[in-house]
């Protein structure tokens, strides 16, 4: 698989935000600040992030440069290797109990095998950590970095309070997002980090993956998460433990978000599998009690 870099925005968006697409894979952040710049994700492979840094390469030679890895996910940081020693790289701390699970090298073998492109990746870890939030003060811009749990447990979204823009990476998504694990306290906390998104107000929300920056992304992932819940709620015991229960009609993906047309079959079936696991973390919920979302 060959994929470019693109060099992106929005007619809506301050100047001071480029967008950096990688195809369909996954979209990293670049924001001038007065005092630094900061690159949020490093892309899926040392190459794509050097392509990336070459499309910037007279603001990346103007002030020193910071990364934000916003959490341990192929696509979002194997392109460290690029930046290593050039720059620090901060994220969170629940990113190095990640980083040293075996299942982080397992994933790095396995696309080895599936794809030369990622032959070259290192699994570089960050330079700095931190635990609830972190503010980079850029003089006329601050980034604050907001641990948002639950689509990962080392998740962090970027507030810019100054132009109300929240980078939100994978925490929001279109159509929708995917809880780490069919645990409750997962769900509980997905739920929990596209609240506090919300509650921002923010003027403009850019997930990582959709192309979309329209903060009305974030109320749609709520809206999911609530009629999911609602479904739930009204199964009996005998739907309940029907391991078909997900392709039933009513509990589909398409029966709770519209799927776009241009979408391609690949990508449906992707969407499905976070669905599959969303329904599951919400039938927990439901097996405990608990009423999440």
């Amino acid at each position: 698989m060959t994929i470019s870099v693109e060099l992106c925005t929005h007619p809506e968006l301050d100047d001071r935000i480029s967008i950096l697409r990688a195809g369909e894979e996954v979209d990293a952040v670049f924001v001038r600040t007065e005092r630094f710049n900061v690159l949020v994700d490093t892309l899926g492979t040392p190459e794509l992030c050097r392509m990336a840094l070459e499309l910037l390469d007279d603001d990346m030679r103007a002030r020193p440069l910071i990364v934000v890895n916003s959490h341990m996910d192929w696509d979002h940081f194997w392109g460290n290797a690029a930046i290593a020693g050039k720059a620090p790289i901060i994220a969170h701390t629940a990113a190095r109990a990640r980083l040293s699970d075996t299942s982080c090298c397992q994933v790095l073998d396995e696309k080895m095998r599936e794809e030369p492109r990622f032959r070259n990746v290192e699994l570089i870890a960050p330079d700095i950590t931190f635990s609830d939030s972190m503010a980079l003060h850029g003089g006329d811009l601050t980034l604050e970095l907001i641990h948002t749990p639950g689509h990962t447990p080392d998740h962090v979204a970027i507030w810019i309070p100054e132009i109300r823009v929240c980078l939100a990476v994978d925490a929001v998504e279109t159509p929708i997002p995917e809880v780490w694990s069919k645990s409750s306290d997962d769900l509980r906390l997905i739920c929990s980090s596209l609240e506090r998104i919300r509650d921002l107000h923010p003027k403009f929300v850019i997930p990582a993956h959709g192309g979309t920056i329209s903060p009305s992304t974030v109320d749609d992932n709520l809206s999911y998460f609530r009629a999911l819940a609602a479904r739930v709620e009204n199964l009996s015991a005998t739907e309940l433990a029907d391991p078909e229960l997900g392709k039933l009609v009513s509990l589909r993906l398409q029966d709770f978000v519209a799927i776009p047309a241009d979408m391609s079959p690949e990508a449906v079936a992707f969407y499905e599998t976070f669905h599959e696991t969303n329904l599951g973390a919400m039938i927990q919920a439901r097996l405990e009690g608990l009423n999440v979302a």
